[in-house]
């Protein structure tokens, strides 16, 4: 199932919980996959993040990437 499938998913899980309820397995199936496009959307935005630098004052520019992966390591 891709990226797409799943958020469609999610929404038709959704729906039909407001509808009708869901059952034990589809509210497990819900879960997971929020879990899923969560951790997704995380990894994303840190990838992005990772890639971001800044101009210091004094002109030199630093990545914030390697900056804070060096801190937490």
């Amino acid at each position: 199932m891709d990226f797409e499938q799943k958020i469609k998913r999610i929404n038709e899980l959704y729906h039909k919980s407001q509808k009708e309820g869901l059952t034990s397995a589809e509210k497990q199936e819900q879960a997971s996959l929020r879990a899923e496009y969560i951790a997704n959307i995380r990894a994303s935005l840190k990838s992005q993040l990772d890639n971001v630098s800044i101009q210091e004052a004094d002109g030199s520019i630093t990545n914030l990437g390697e900056k804070f992966k060096k801190q937490t390591s």
